[in-house]
């Protein structure tokens, strides 16, 4: 068990996701495929997708409220903010300190984590050395917008993801699901398979850029199906080792919200024969660094965990990086 997690409990769960529901035809169309090849492709059948006025900031608040609610806590008991994302309201500042200032919680300690779409278990393992100093509660939140940096036209990623944000509430109390151990790892040599080319200070972004498309989210879609079916069945099997669980032992399954089919295909390799596997994505797609928070959300809200319940979260994404949380519910 980590020794900074042992004391750390998830007191409450919320998510939120935008109104307005795109279609697998019409998110097609510009990309040149039709929605029976995106539902057989990534198992997708509609994603969310923000309104114009709607920042990452404005997903993240709405699911921080609802896991505040769930965990009948008060913004005023916050002592950490983190937030997961990798499509942040603007360069800086983070998104945290908007979240902080939309909820009222003054005070708090509120910073941003980027690991794209592992996000959300790196921002848990990192507030947990926080609560122990300072007291009080933790907002954990993932949230993405990937609509605003997706080329339409792109097959390979336009179809995949939808926005939302999902939250958890942390807290050093007796009762309540454990947090008993996280693993985290990043493989930067393959940094190259997941990015947004343009915009930061490598390459800024001028006319040039912007023509040739660097502002939209890019990914090598063979070489990150290759890293997920070939790096994470061994990770999960250390991770559960390291934990001093047997693969059988896990009753749920969390994992990011990739891609359905490939999540079907890898599935089998991981060992986890009594695991239900829980997914959003079908009405969801992969809404990146929150796809984790909400699923967990909506399996907790559906009373699909019971006392004493292993439950494996597993996140992979950019950089190229994977997160691993054993909870017991």
């Amino acid at each position: 068990m980590n020794d900074v997690m042992k004391d750390i409990r998830i007191i409450g769960t919320g998510a939120y996701v935008p109104d307005r529901i795109v279609s697998n035809d019409e998110v097609g169309a510009p990309a040149g495929v039709d929605g029976e090849w995106i539902a057989r492709k990534t198992a997708i059948l509609e994603r969310r997708w923000a309104a114009p006025d709607q920042a990452t900031s404005d997903l993240a608040t709405a699911a921080g409220l609802a896991a505040l609610k769930s965990a009948g806590v008060t913004p005023e008991q916050l002592s950490v903010i983190a937030v997961a994302t990798s499509t942040p309201d603007r360069p800086q500042p983070p998104t945290a300190a908007y979240v902080q200032r939309n909820l009222g919680a003054a005070g708090t300690a509120a910073f941003d984590v980027n690991a794209v779409c592992s996000g959300t278990v790196f921002a848990l393992s990192a507030v947990g050395s926080t609560l122990l100093r300072r007291g009080g509660y933790a907002l954990v939140i993932g949230a993405d917008v990937y609509s605003r940096i997706l080329d339409p036209a792109d097959r390979r990623t336009v179809v995949l993801f939808g926005d939302g944000a999902g939250a958890m509430v942390l807290g050093p109390t007796a009762e309540g699901p454990r947090v008993r151990h996280v693993a985290l790892h990043t493989f930067g040599d393959l940094s190259d398979l997941i990015e947004v080319p343009g915009g930061g200070s490598r390459q800024p972004l001028d006319h040039s850029g912007l023509d040739a498309g660097l502002q939209y989210f890019a990914m090598q879609g063979r070489e990150v199906r290759r890293f997920v079916t070939e790096q994470l069945p061994q990770l999960v099997k250390g991770f559960l080792h390291e934990a001093g669980v047997e693969p059988g032992d896990i009753g749920h399954f969390v994992p990011h919200q990739a891609n359905g089919m490939m999540l079907d295909a890898v599935v089998d390799d991981l060992g986890l024969y009594r695991a239900t596997m829980h997914k959003t994505l079908t009405h969801y797609g992969n809404t990146g660094a929150a796809s984790i928070p909400i699923t967990l959300d909506a399996a907790a809200r559906r009373g699909a965990f019971r006392r004493g319940d292993l439950i494996l979260l597993a996140g992979f994404g950019g950089g190229m990086s994977a997160s691993f949380a054993l909870v017991e519910w």
